[in-house]
């Protein structure tokens, strides 16, 4: 009866990580399968480079997406804005301020725009579906009208380098980074430390867990996969041309938010108004303050997709944006 006892609960657990980690596994299979499709070319070093920097501002859009949908709302206004905020960003870097200045300024912009939309949605309870979807017009419109329905080139090459320039530092004989090959293995370091220490935490706080065999297995499968995911994409990058910078803005943002998210109180009360927002009013907590400054967060980090797109096709286009909010 024991064993028989013993085996219900490695099924359970099992069946519990599967699902825990079942999106992992589909992008796994189907990254597997474009793999064997393309002979290869899919897990290339220059093509795992270009699909991260390809995408890197849809990335930084859904970092920002991931709390305002939390909070219980939508944004369908963010390719447009990227657009408005990218042209913008070309228009102040042309004037000769620098890049740095421009970068701060379109963000600022950004934040403004969502905090206008945000007013409506906070203070004045129109649904965010019906107030995003008119700024979506509203800034397509004001985009075409701030370029004239033209593309804004780049004056100089320092802008595009938020998209295009890469982190290398160091190359042996061999052509390989030694740079990416060292920043992954701190990763994967960074990785145990944080994944033993949340344990220890746990631990100490006599979180119900399962049974310390099954649960050290698991771990163990766990922290194996990521690190090996982690060597793999550090060595794609040192074999090719180092590590984008994009991707170091990308690590930056999502270390970030997953801090604000889960260790700050702004973050908790995100969740709990996600939850009910009535609720946590009666809590004590401003709901509508925070999904005030949810949107103004939205707002600028569409400042800085809008940026990144602009740097990775070199130019502020009118068009830029379209499908973005999906």
């Amino acid at each position: 009866m024991e064993k028989n006892k013993m085996n219900t609960n490695t099924a359970d657990v099992l069946k519990r990580q599967l699902r825990n980690y079942s999106m992992f596994l589909v992008l796994v299979g189907i990254a597997v399968i474009f793999s064997l499709i393309t002979e290869g070319v899919n897990l290339r070093p220059r093509n795992i480079t270009n699909i991260i920097i390809q995408n890197s501002y849809i990335l930084v859009l859904a970092i920002g997406m991931v709390l305002v949908i939390i909070t219980g709302n939508i944004d369908l206004s963010v390719g447009s804005v990227a657009a408005f905020t990218g042209a913008v960003s070309a228009m102040l870097y042309n004037t000769g301020i620098g890049f740095p200045l421009a970068l701060l300024l379109t963000i600022f912009v950004g934040a403004l725009i969502g905090a206008f939309q945000g007013f409506w949605i906070a203070y004045r309870s129109i649904p965010s579906f019906i107030v995003t979807l008119a700024g979506m017009l509203l800034f397509r419109g004001l985009t075409y009208i701030i370029t004239d329905i033209s593309p804004i080139g780049l004056d100089g090459d320092s802008f595009k380098k938020i998209a295009s320039g890469f982190l290398t530092l160091h190359k042996p004989g061999s052509g390989i980074d030694i740079t990416s090959i060292l920043i992954g293995i701190a990763g994967c370091i960074l990785l145990v430390l944080f994944r033993l220490y949340r344990r220890k935490v746990e631990k100490k706080y006599q979180i119900e867990r399962d049974p310390w065999a099954l649960e050290r297995a698991c771990l163990v499968g766990e922290m194996f996969v990521m690190c090996l995911f982690i060597l793999y994409i550090a060595y794609s990058f040192a074999s090719y041309r180092g590590i984008p910078l994009v991707a170091i803005l990308l690590f930056v943002l999502a270390g970030s938010y997953e801090f604000i998210a889960k260790k700050t109180v702004f973050g908790r009360h995100i969740y709990a108004v996600g939850g009910n927002a009535a609720a946590a009013k009666l809590a004590g907590i401003a709901s509508e303050r925070v999904v005030f400054f949810t949107f103004v967060n939205m707002g600028a980090l569409a400042g800085v997709a809008g940026v990144v797109f602009t740097a990775y096709l070199n130019s502020a286009l009118p068009q830029s944006g379209n499908l973005f909010e999906l």
